[in-house]
């Protein structure tokens, strides 16, 4: 027997054998809730790897080592993860299947240049929860624009002759050629972040409908007790001490409350408020630069 045939054989199967050992493995852990919109983490796990490369079953794909990555709807992913070493041809590859729940709320986001606003549409104004759901699902609002903005009061858009508006020029009239009844409620009031509808005046509109499709978001300001004592002089409105207690320290504007139909609340986001609500406008309180949207059910 040549043993030093023998010999060598073993030395190039070690060799053969280091080779493969030092292959990358792609390996992962998820990380998160499971319910939309929610933002997961990605824990990286692999071994003998210097570059990633993730493909998050959405259309979307990373290269960072791990990755935080927000899901807007739900459904079922496919998650891959490739893990590759310098110098080697083929990397590794693990992919693993994400359920993304649907969110028990009815929830819509709203992109700006500032960043997004996540808004829960309320149950109790069902009329105007399933108008906007409906607007938002054609797409009636994308590329429409915040055009008429007041800091400490609101910011208003959903005028349909905003999109592509000339620079200047006057908005604020348009709408889906339909008006919806209004839906008061003593419990939604007009709290920092809240989303209202926008309407008519009195003297041509005396049972307050809302408008099909402007709407605002409350910017406001906090306000003391003898402020508020004030107005449920005037208006007859009277606040429980949670609601005197939320305008005194969140904020909002009370003198709206009553007259507009308030349907929705900002839960993240609010920042972005403070954010439009300093720009710069024209005469007509329209924005100096156009502050655009667009909006997306979370389903």
């Amino acid at each position: 027997m040549d043993f030093k045939s023998i010999g060598l054989g073993l030395f190039i199967g070690g060799l053969f054998l280091l080779g493969s050992c030092a292959r990358p493995i792609a390996n992962f852990v998820i990380q998160g809730e499971k319910t939309a919109p929610t933002k997961i983490s990605f824990e990286n796990m692999s071994e003998k790897a210097d570059s990633f490369y993730w493909d998050f079953g959405d259309g979307t794909t990373s290269v960072d080592s791990s990755p935080v990555h927000r899901y807007r709807s739900s459904g079922n992913y496919l998650v891959s993860l490739k893990a590759m070493k310098e110098g080697k041809k083929k990397g590794r590859l693990k992919e693993e299947r994400l359920i993304i729940e649907a969110p028990t709320e009815c929830l819509v986001e709203v992109e700006t240049p500032f960043g997004n606003m996540l808004i829960r549409l309320f149950d109790e104004t069902p009329k105007h929860q399933e108008n906007f759901q409906k607007l938002v699902q054609e797409g009636f609002y994308d590329s429409l624009l915040f055009h008429r903005v007041i800091d400490g009061f609101m910011v208003q858009g959903g005028d349909p002759n905003s999109r592509d508006a000339k620079p200047g020029a006057r908005v604020g009239s348009g709408g889906p050629g339909y008006t919806i009844a209004a839906e008061f409620s003593d419990t939604l009031i007009h709290l920092k972040g809240r989303l209202a509808a926008a309407r008519q005046p009195d003297r041509v509109n005396p049972k307050k409908n809302s408008s099909g499709s402007q709407f605002y978001i409350v910017h406001g300001r906090t306000f003391t007790d003898r402020e508020l004592d004030q107005l449920q002089a005037q208006s007859g409105n009277r606040y429980s001490p949670a609601q005197r207690e939320a305008y005194k320290t969140i904020g909002g504007y009370p003198p709206l409350d009553g007259n507009y139909t308030v349907f929705g609340q900002v839960i993240e986001g609010l920042e972005v408020i403070d954010e439009i609500a300093k720009v710069k406008k024209l005469p007509g309180d329209r924005p100096r630069e156009d502050v655009w949207m667009v909006i997306h059910l979370i389903n």
